[in-house]
């Protein structure tokens, strides 16, 4: 015996199925701009009205097709992090957690990065190109609060600054 749908069912199913391709086709204009993490492009589709229904359908879609992933997301960003200068360490850490990246990912993620390059150096490099002029044994206290703010800032922990800083100048 056929079952039989009431037309009220066939229109609202075949309405989840619009709205569900609706959302993966703001997905795919939120990641063609930028990536994101899973998160963030769970919070952009609830701003645009979506259902959470749609929102997981087209997020598990992204995922399947390998735009979404939060393991090259977090690893390009803290690669991102440390070749610019903008962080390290702690910055990259708490950058990634507020993005909704695990923490397991966000581990490996900061691992990766720092073997590929080294917090000493960018410290150097930064200051360097930073504060050209900058010696520790002659500055005054604010110079010195102001070069060690600019540093924690960024994630370096004080050990690493202050190994840097108390280096003869070249």
């Amino acid at each position: 015996m056929p079952i039989y749908r009431s037309k009220s069912n066939v229109s609202s199913e075949s309405s989840q199925a619009t709205q569900a391709k609706k959302a993966f086709s703001a997905a795919l204009r939120v990641l063609s701009r930028q990536d994101r993490s899973e998160t963030e492009l769970r919070q952009k589709l609830v701003q645009f009205g979506f259902s959470d229904s749609a929102i997981e359908t087209a997020v598990e879609k992204c995922r399947e097709y390998n735009y979404l992933n939060d393991d090259r997301y977090a690893t390009e960003r803290a690669r991102s992090f440390m070749r610019t200068g903008r962080g390290v360490g702690l910055k990259i850490r708490l950058d990634l957690r507020r993005r909704g990246i695990d923490e397991n990912v966000v581990q490996q993620a900061v691992e990766s990065a720092e073997t590929e390059f080294s917090p000493e150096q960018i410290l150097r490099d930064q200051l360097l190109r930073r504060f050209p002029t900058f010696n520790y044994l002659t500055a005054d206290n604010r110079e010195k609060r102001r070069v060690v703010g600019f540093f924690q800032r960024r994630g370096f922990s004080l050990g690493q600054i202050f190994t840097i800083l108390k280096e003869e100048p070249k």
